[in-house]
């Protein structure tokens, strides 16, 4: 930040502290800034339930404009500067409605855009780089759609930019006279990128077609270039290309650049970065690596460490060691795992103490990034292990496919295969081993107790999703009606045994269990995926 008496100074928008006094819980869920700079639109919950009101403030004043926004979801953005396109949920807090707001106008007159009918299905909203289009996207497990609103135009309506078709999933973007397009089916489930004319939306170019062994998970695009996230070999990659001038015809894309990184196991993720740059941000971290920031010039291929989170109590990387082994599944699929620890405390002859972790559901991957809390137990001589199990996304669409529905045992039979594997392999012994797993990682500790519990010697389950049956019974449960292309619908028979025969609290048995730990909430829900691009969230 520039300094001197020329500088300028320093004008803060929003204190959240502020803000939060009063409150036993305060957050701030989106924070979004007008075309013009002028107003900011927040949104706040002070349950925990993640239904939020939204704001509208005077960027320079702090006065509030208008009157606020309620019962409404995270989703938020300006559709010009004077209007407002945000979500709504129905009784059973699936977000179902998109609509409109006039700056100044009362809520009760918003135009609904768009309301879905079908409640396996949820809604989600993002604008694209350019700031010129918002997508409203409609998504199941399976299936998404997406509709498209030009901001510039007054008459501010959806248009249908892919159709709804079972089996396909889509996510899109813009630039210059062209939508950027990922979809994915059965054919080409690990997506493949394509773009259509502003104009003619039904007519695609293949710009990055499928491949086995590359997943393709976002992009991010720019006057010039495209940053593609992928994964390969379970590991994250960002490969850019430069894009022809606007206007120009756009071919299948070639000669991308792959950034480096030094970790054998690692974490990367897009962060904000200015479409009219040539310089792509992003947020880099491993198992020993704090959170970095970095800035990478797409012309030159040079990356700058602009920012690293500082680490208390002098904190040094080089005393850690991360590793990447894998384990061998009894189908014989190879598991991978993230290991840390503390190479001059660790002794690897099976007498050390062992945190293994595991999640394995809604194709979300669990990366090694970093967290300090983990060296509470490290720095006293424990390993740490991530367990990608099949569930998870890690290893590509398959991956996920082979973890779910009448496949989901396989997410639990992974885990004891990782842990069997890090005891034959002297990382630790049955009397040191510990598990821990949130949500739906919860039902994996309720499913790997009952089938193993001589394996482990404590067991920590957050919020754990354990009395599966009965749960997905009944569709007035809030998020259940979504969850039945993860789980199966137990209406049905052959899901209801399948179902029973892991369900925790219907096989817990007259055994030995090791220490349990449970934790719970009282307000909070765990909205495990709203499924569409940038909004995949994970308990």
């Amino acid at each position: 930040m520039p300094t001197g008496p020329d500088a300028p100074v320093e004008h803060i928008i929003l204190d959240e502290n502020v803000k939060a006094e009063g409150h036993d819980y305060y957050s701030i869920g989106a924070f979004k800034v007008s075309p013009n700079n002028k107003l900011v639109a927040y949104a706040e919950d002070t349950k925990g339930d993640e239904i939020y009101t939204v704001y509208v403030i005077d960027s320079a004043s702090g006065q509030y404009v208008g009157q606020p926004l309620k019962g409404i979801t995270s989703d938020i953005e300006w559709a010009g500067d004077d209007h407002l396109v945000y979500i709504t949920m129905d009784s059973i807090l699936r977000p179902d409605k998109v609509w409109l707001h006039k700056l100044g106008s009362d809520q009760s007159s918003d135009a609904c855009l768009y309301h879905e009918k079908d409640d396996t299905f949820s809604l989600g909203l993002q604008a694209s780089e350019s700031k010129k289009y918002l997508f409203v996207g409609s998504g199941s497990k399976n299936t998404s759609f997406i509709f498209y609103l030009d901001t510039s135009k007054q008459n501010k309506e959806l248009a249908v930019l892919t159709p709804r078709v079972y089996g396909i999933d889509t996510t899109a973007s813009h630039r210059g006279n062209h939508f950027f397009i990922t979809r994915r089916s059965d054919e080409f489930y690990n997506s493949e990128l394509v773009a259509c004319p502003l104009d003619n939306v039904a007519e695609t170019t293949v710009l990055l077609p499928h491949r086995e062994s590359v997943k393709i998970q976002d992009i991010q695009l720019f006057d010039n270039h495209i940053a593609v996230y992928e994964r390969e070999n379970g590991l994250p990659k960002v490969t850019v290309y430069r894009l022809p001038a606007i206007g120009e015809t756009i071919g299948q894309l070639q000669g991308g650049r792959t950034i480096d990184f030094i970790d054998p196991t690692y974490a990367v993720d897009p962060e904000e970065s200015q479409f009219h740059s040539t310089v792509l941000r992003f947020h880099y971290s491993s198992m020993r690596t704090p959170p970095s920031v970095y800035d990478y010039d797409m012309d030159s291929g040079e990356s700058v460490l602009k920012k690293i989170k500082p680490v208390l109590g002098g904190y040094d990387a080089s005393n850690y060691v991360t590793e990447r082994k894998w384990a061998a599944a009894a189908d014989g699929t190879q598991i991978p795992m993230s290991i840390l620890y503390r190479k001059d405390l660790v002794k690897l002859d099976g007498s050390d103490p062992l945190l293994l972790y595991g999640y394995g559901s809604y194709e979300i991957c669990i990366d090694p990034s970093f967290r300090g809390s983990r060296f509470s137990l490290v720095d006293r001589g424990f390993i740490y292990v991530i367990a990608h199990i099949r569930g998870g996304g890690e290893m590509g669409r398959k991956w996920y496919e082979d973890g779910k529905l009448l496949k989901k045992k396989n997410t639990f039979t992974d885990f004891v295969d990782c842990a069997e594997h890090l005891i034959q392999n002297k990382y630790c012994s049955k009397e040191k081993l510990c598990v821990n797993g949130r949500s739906a990682g919860g039902l994996l500790m309720g499913a790997v107790l009952n089938m193993r519990p001589d394996l482990f010697k404590a067991a920590v389950a957050g919020v754990p999703f354990v009395d599966v049956v009965t749960t997905m019974l009944d569709p007035t449960i809030p998020l259940t009606t979504a969850e039945w292309e993860e789980w199966g619908d137990p209406r049905k028979e052959e899901y209801y045994y399948y179902m029973k025969s892991y369900s925790p609290v219907d096989n817990v048995a007259a055994q030995e269990y090791p220490n349990i730990l449970v934790t719970a909430g009282l307000n909070g829900r765990c909205p495990l995926d709203l499924h569409l691009k940038k909004t995949l969230v994970g308990c």
